[in-house]
């Protein structure tokens, strides 16, 4: 075994020996947003250096690549997306950087859910934050671990193993979200939110979101749009407003205060929390939404 000793004495007599196992280098990845890098994270464990270029609490929707996100690019091995017209810049990003990496997508394997209209920007009909279904966070974990093989060939049992164990938290992580929804009255499994990304969640759990936006965080609800919503919340006597950590929370505090609904809790959507905030992983996000929603619904009436 190498010590500190017989390296030095290495280094001075100019013979070249083998680095230990902790001076791998590791594989570089990089991860279009926060949610996308948690994964990796999970997967890649301390084979890979993960990089993600919009952060916590930043809105892929409306993100603006700088200079340092193409060298960043232009250095990976490994660059996972989400696909499904979700990051409408990384395609020049990826290309203008010349990067020689190999680009997954994590929503590989995932039938996206239908938008009536998506306010004209550029998800070409179709909902990309197929996350918000922990059924779906499964195909991405399996898209991850199989992109992180073949980019790495050699740590393939590590990258098996690591999928499997997240995969074993993330079957109690919807087990739990069942059981809070249960605790919801029926009548009073519908919320208004800032702006719709929690399609695939209404599908899997059966909370039903009324958004004054489109998928896009760039669309502006009308005046038209924010009538509408207080007239529906009068009428259905939704419970609650959530509002959301990458939208203006004025347009959800603007129809609470009209309508009468209640302010519910801070929800995390299309990006993480930073790491020591409520969110700060996939499992930690999922967990903290669900909590807010179960409180501010079974909780007293509208």
């Amino acid at each position: 075994m190498l010590n500190r000793r017989s390296v030095l004495l290495g280094l001075a007599a100019g013979v070249a020996l083998p680095l230990p196992a902790f001076a791998q280098e590791k594989l570089p990845v990089v991860a279009s947003f926060s949610i996308l890098g948690d994964f990796v994270r999970e997967i890649g464990g301390e084979r890979v250096a993960v990089t993600t270029l919009v952060g916590p609490d930043g809105d892929a929707h409306v993100y603006s690549p700088t200079p340092a996100d193409a060298k960043t690019v232009a250095g990976a091995k490994l660059v996972v997306v989400n696909g499904l017209k979700f990051e409408g810049w990384l395609t020049r990003l990826v290309k203008s950087s010349g990067t020689k990496a190999t680009v997954a997508t994590a929503t590989t394997g995932i039938t996206p859910l239908k938008m009536a209209d998506d306010h004209g920007h550029g998800h070409g009909g179709e909902d990309p934050h197929a996350w918000q279904s922990v059924a779906n966070a499964r195909l991405y974990v399996g898209n991850v671990r199989d992109a992180l093989i073949a980019a790495d060939p050699a740590g393939k049992a590590v990258y098996e193993a690591n999928a499997t164990a997240y995969q074993t938290k993330l079957d109690a992580l919807e087990a739990e979200i069942k059981v809070a929804v249960a605790r919801i009255p029926a009548d009073r499994r519908k919320a208004i939110t800032s702006h719709d990304a929690f399609g695939y969640f209404v599908k899997a759990y059966g909370i039903a979101f009324i958004a004054p936006q489109g998928v896009s965080t760039e669309a502006e609800a009308s005046a038209k749009d924010v009538a509408r919503i207080i007239r529906q919340i009068k009428a259905e006597k939704v419970p609650a407003v959530f509002l959301e950590n990458i939208t203006n929370p004025r347009l959800a505090e603007q129809i609470a205060r009209e309508s009468g609904a209640k302010i519910g809790g801070r929800l995390y959507s299309d990006a993480l929390s930073a790491e020591n905030g409520p969110a700060g992983t996939y499992i930690a996000m999922m967990k903290h939404n669900i909590s807010q929603i179960e409180k501010a619904l079974v909780a007293g009436p509208a």
